[in-house]
Parts: structure tokens; C-alpha cells; sequence
């Protein structure tokens, strides 16, 4: 939510790239369908498109044209995976608006050859419209339980996977928090009394979070969701099967209004914290140390890396569950599609799903791969090593379920889930009562859920 990849315009911070990729890993502005892209998308899917040709007219064969919502370091290292395959490549950074980059293609009759899509949504709906080729990964193409089915529409696959984030984890550094909770019951206790302490003035508040960015209060309500839903109820949902308004949703907002109303929570306060971005989170937390805990996803150590002050890293626990068995494994992806009518895309595809694929990316760190067939010591980077086992041993992995859900439902700045949570969370930090704000939301939820064919 992917990790992403959703949209800078919701998720990501405008002020850094590697904002922009986290918020990434939760997708781009939505397009509702039959929704004119802008002008400036259209200038810019017309100059792509002007450049192909051209390319086309040297005599040399055209390049293999794929869109992505990459920029910046990630950009470059994706540049560097696919100077690996056998013939040429063309790379375009669609940026935050990737889907209404792909509309406006599309209704040009200038499709890119594949595109990397931050969110599963895009995959089906695209599928569904006709626009997309069916796939066949490669041989080594391995998947933990719970994804492979996502990028499916009626039985046919239209969709890998190349690129995951681990979005179910907290920050911290060990100096100022020496022993980790695990459970959510010790998370609540430690937060409360973090919270006393910081308001005595003896001390750092307990938790950092960038609510201003609504992506991130999604992974929180995932997670918790995730651990206190019955099996199926999470999936069900995304897939527009289920009711809003089930106890499990009650009990998931329940939770994050016990832990989001304790005083002295948040430096400055619900209100600060509406205005904090999910850049300045983390900066919170590494380089003023204003706050002693940060969730969110593993692209939080690429923020850490050009921010600490200090030579202590950050270390990482699992996000806590109801008991220590019951540790939720919420992740967000990229998947890559080949646009109909091109079998050089669909051969690239099935390259970029290989185990081997991703090697430049793996040595320079920065990257997790949901292919499990990917040996962990192919892993230079740590912290991704580690999480990869994680993939390996989870009994369940759920998908980030705001990146699953259908048209503006899914969240972009001011609409959709992203925005419902916000009003939650400025609810339950400003008084209101747990069980009014929950009633609150889940009349909300429900309400988008039915306008957008996304459940009850």
C-alpha cells in the first residue's frame, strides 16, 4: 500500500519521493469509470505516446513500452531489473495518476505494453473492460497463501505480483523502548502510560502517525480488523460480499478508539496529528524524537535512512494481536499487466515474475519480493531478509484490503475509506464517544460500500 503504491495525491507526501513510493503501496487517485482523465494527463499520455512512435520510426524495433507509478530511486532501480531481459525497454513514470495515465492511453488507442499497478482493483476492473492480456508467470513464480487469486477475473490470471510491502509493523528505537509489547491489550497499557508521562512532560508521546494521509489510518484499521474478524470476513469485504455493519467491524473501531483517544497519545495532540503527513511521522519519531512508536509498513527505513540523527538504527515488532499467536500479516503490492494485443508484453511479464528477475533491485537493497522462491540470502538488505521469512512462515497473509475495494471507495484525498477514517479518527481525538464514533463510520462505510458495488 503498498506499499503500498497508491497515490501521492492521497497517500504519499508530496515533499519526497520515497513518500510519494510509500503511498504508493496504498494506489493512485481513482478515475471513476467514464470519468474524462485531465488535461494535463492527456498532454503527458499523448507526449509518451509521440516519443513511441517516433522510437518506431528509427528502424530499430520498438521498444517494449511499461508504464509505472515508480520515480525517483525506485525508478532507477526498476530501470536497472529490466536492462537485464533481452530486448529493449521502455520505462515511463506514470507518477501518482497512473490509472488516469492508462485511461487516457487507452482511449487514444495508445496503450503501453504493460503497466505496474499499484493496486489489485486496477487489475480486475482493467480485466473486465477487456483491456488486459492473459498471463502466464514463470515457473518459479511462487506466491504466500492468500494472494494468488486477486489478480484473477472470471478464473483467468491477468496479473503478477513483483513488487511487496510488509504493512504490518512498528518503529522504534530500543534506547527508548526496552521491551516491546505483544499484545494489543499491553500496546493500550504502554500507551496510556506513555501518554501520562508525556503529558507530565516527562517524556516523548507514545505514538507518532500521519493522519493527515488516510492511507495510513486504513493499515491500522486492516490490521486490527485482520485479528479480530472471523475467517473470511476481511476477504469478503473486499470482494463486496459481506456487510459493513457485522460486529467485526464494531469491534475493529471499537479498538482503535480505545487507543486513539488515550490523552497525550500523539505529539500535539488529534489535531497536530490530522495535519502530520506520513513523511513527517517518521521524522517524528527518528529525528526528534517526539514520540517513542510509529506503524507503518517496511518502506519506513528508506524515510529513517535520509532523517536519523544518530547512530542507533530503528528496530522493528510485529503489529500486536489479540494474543501473541495472533499477529496479523497485512501486505500491500505492485502487480504487472500486459495490455491486450501485445504478446512482447506478456513475454516480458512472465520475465518480471521470475525469481531471478529482481537480482539489481535485491543487491541494492530496498526491495521485498512476494516471491517466495526467492532465496533469503539473495536479500542484502537486513530488514527485507527478515521480513521475507515472514512471508515464508505466516499462516495467513492478508492483502490490504482499501487497495482491493471498487471505484472512489477506495480512497484517495477527502473521498472514500481514506477519508471515513480521517472523520473517525478526528472523532474519537476530539470526545466523542467510542460508540457514537463507530456508529458514525460504519454508517459511512456501509453507505460508500452500497453507491460503489462494494458490499452493504
Amino acid at each position: 500500500m503498498t506499499t503500498a503504491g497508491r497515490a501521492i495525491s492521497a497517500r504519499r507526501v508530496t515533499s519526497a519521493e520515497r513518500a510519494m513510493s510509500a503511498r504508493r503501496v496504498t494506489p493512485g487517485g481513482w478515475v471513476t469509470p467514464g470519468a474524462w482523465p485531465s488535461r494535463r494527463t492527456l498532454l503527458r499520455a499523448t507526449a509518451a505516446a509521440t516519443v513511441t512512435a517516433a522510437a518506431g520510426c528509427s528502424g530499430a524495433p520498438p521498444a517494449v513500452q511499461v508504464a509505472v507509478v515508480w520515480s525517483g530511486g525506485e525508478l532507477a532501480r526498476f530501470r536497472e531489473v529490466v536492462a537485464g531481459y533481452d530486448a529493449g525497454v521502455q520505462v515511463i513514470s506514470a507518477g501518482n495518476d497512473i490509472d488516469a495515465f492508462l485511461r487516457a492511453r487507452q482511449l487514444a488507442g495508445t496503450s503501453p505494453d504493460v503497466a505496474i499497478l499499484p493496486r489489485s482493483g486496477l487489475v480486475v476492473e482493467y480485466a473486465r473492460r477487456g483491456w488486459l492480456r492473459e498471463l502466464t508467470p514463470a515457473t518459479s513464480y511462487a506466491l504466500p497463501p492468500g494472494l494468488a487469486d486477486l489478480l484473477s477475473a472470471d478464473g483467468r490470471r491477468y496479473g503478477v505480483w513483483v513488487k511487496a510491502a510488509h504493512k504490518s509493523l512498528f518503529w522504534y528505537f530500543p534506547s527508548m523502548l526496552r521491551t516491546p509489547p505483544r499484545t494489543w491489550d499491553q500496546l493500550v497499557t504502554l500507551t496510556r502510560r506513555l501518554g501520562a508521562r508525556s503529558r507530565a512532560g516527562d517524556g516523548p508521546a507514545p505514538l507518532s502517525i500521519g493522519a493527515a494521509d488516510g492511507w495510513v489510518l486504513t493499515d491500522w484499521f486492516e490490521n486490527v480488523l485482520a485479528d479480530v474478524a472471523p475467517a473470511g470476513y476481511y476477504e469478503a469485504l473486499a470482494h463486496g460480499e459481506a456487510d459493513w455493519r457485522s460486529p467485526s467491524t464494531h469491534t475493529a473501531l471499537d479498538r482503535l478508539a480505545e487507543l486513539w483517544s488515550v490523552d497525550g497519545a500523539f505529539p500535539g495532540g488529534g489535531r497536530r496529528a490530522l495535519l502530520t503527513q506520513y513523511e513527517e511521522s517518521v521524522i517524528q519519531v527518528v529525528h526528534h524524537r517526539r514520540a517513542t512508536m510509529l506503524f507503518e509498513a517496511d518502506f519506513v527505513d528508506d524515510v529513517s535512512g535520509r532523517f536519523r540523527r544518530g547512530p542507533e538504527q530503528p528496530d522493528t515488532f510485529r503489529f500486536p494481536g489479540s494474543r501473541v499467536a495472533d499477529r496479523p500479516l497485512i501486505i500491500g503490492g505492485d502487480a504487472a499487466v500486459a495490455f491486450a494485443g501485445s504478446a512482447r508484453g506478456a513475454d516480458l511479464v512472465r520475465w518480471l515474475s521470475a525469481g531471478s528477475a529482481f537480482q539489481p533491485w535485491l543487491r541494492a537493497g530496498g526491495y521485498l519480493s512476494p516471491n517466495v522462491s526467492v532465496p533469503l540470502d539473495d536479500y542484502r538488505d537486513p530488514v527485507r531478509r527478515s521480513l521475507a521469512a515472514e512471508l515464508r512462515t505466516a499462516g495467513t497473509v492478508h492483502f490490504d484490503l482499501s487497495d482491493g475495494l471498487p471505484g472512489p471507495f477506495t480512497g484517495s484525498d477527502g473521498v472514500g475509506i481514506w477519508r471515513i477514517m480521517q472523520d473517525f479518527f478526528a472523532d474519537v481525538t476530539n470526545g466523542v464517544a467510542a460508540g457514537e464514533a463507530s456508529r458514525r463510520a460504519i454508517g459511512q462505510l456501509a453507505a460508500a460500500a452500497r453507491s460503489t458495488g462494494g458490499g452493504r
